[in-house]
């Protein structure tokens, strides 16, 4: 055991902390970080490309209890008849759609015989920076709106809602959240209105259908924790084998006294 005893001093230690501690945070977070968040983006895409190819279903088929969600059937086709409460109405900040800053506004839908649900009803864009710009009311009475259901956003954490130019204002659509603030008791999921719909503002269309690079991302990230085990062997190896190299090579003997020819020879190169 004596040809391990390397492996007790601080550097060596050091090293191989780094390397388990590596490989944990390899196998037990950042790979399921980036394999979670594929899985994530394929069942919303396969949901998406579900949801362009079915028609629309009431609504009430899919949201039977006014404080229920449906995140299975996101972005499914939706639709309602009811009236929208016009004197309620709030902003979803820090929006972008087709790459330019905009305000999703949002205004609760009362169904009939039904529960209320949260409508996006689109978005606008800013004036002078953030200011908030004249915003059409819906329309009053009972209208029928197609949508695609979304499920409540998480909230954004330190960005807490706030009142700015006469209207509620908000950093994600989370329904708990805008209940909480209106007043106005909630579905779980909201709706988001597709194009030419009553009470409709510019629409917000579907994410692209991309799986992004976080499949490759998790494989490198496995990758990364079966080398780094297998490196630290091979520094453990190549040590060893440097360590017997060394214990073999015969040390130097006293050289013997040279001969006058012996000295001639190696001051000139040759005899002379």
């Amino acid at each position: 055991m004596r040809r391990f005893g390397f492996l007790l001093r601080p550097g060596w230690l050091a090293l191989a902390l780094v390397v388990i501690v590596f490989t944990y945070l390899c196998f037990s977070v950042l790979a399921p970080w980036q394999l979670g968040k594929n899985a994530k983006t394929s069942r919303e895409n396969s949901q998406i490309e579900h949801s362009l190819t079915t028609p629309p279903v009431p609504l009430k088929d899919l949201l039977p209890q006014q404080d229920s969600s449906a995140s299975d059937a996101q972005w499914r086709r939706v639709t309602a008849t009811g009236h929208y409460l016009p004197e309620v109405q709030v902003l979803a900040r820090l929006r972008v759609v087709d790459g330019n800053p905009a305000l999703e506004v949002l205004a609760p839908f009362v169904v009939d015989d039904g529960p209320t649900v949260l409508v996006d009803r689109g978005y606008v864009r800013p004036e002078q920076g953030s200011q908030v710009p004249p915003i059409p009311p819906p329309p009053s009475g009972t209208v029928t709106i197609t949508a695609r259901l979304r499920n409540s956003e998480a909230t954004t954490q330190g960005k807490e809602p706030f009142s700015k130019d006469g209207v509620q204002q908000v950093y994600s659509i989370n329904t708990a959240q805008i209940a909480a603030l209106t007043g106005v008791r909630l579905a779980g999921s909201y709706l988001q209105l597709i194009e030419n719909q009553p009470g409709g503002l510019g629409v917000v269309g579907v994410p692209h259908l991309d799986a992004g690079p976080f499949l490759s991302y998790g494989i490198q990230w496995i990758l990364f924790g079966v080398l780094a085990p297998i490196g630290l062997g091979y520094f453990v190896f190549s040590e060893i084998r440097a360590r017997k190299v060394d214990r073999q090579t015969p040390t130097d003997t006293a050289a013997a006294p040279m001969t006058v020819e012996e000295k001639l020879t190696d001051r000139y190169g040759r005899r002379r």
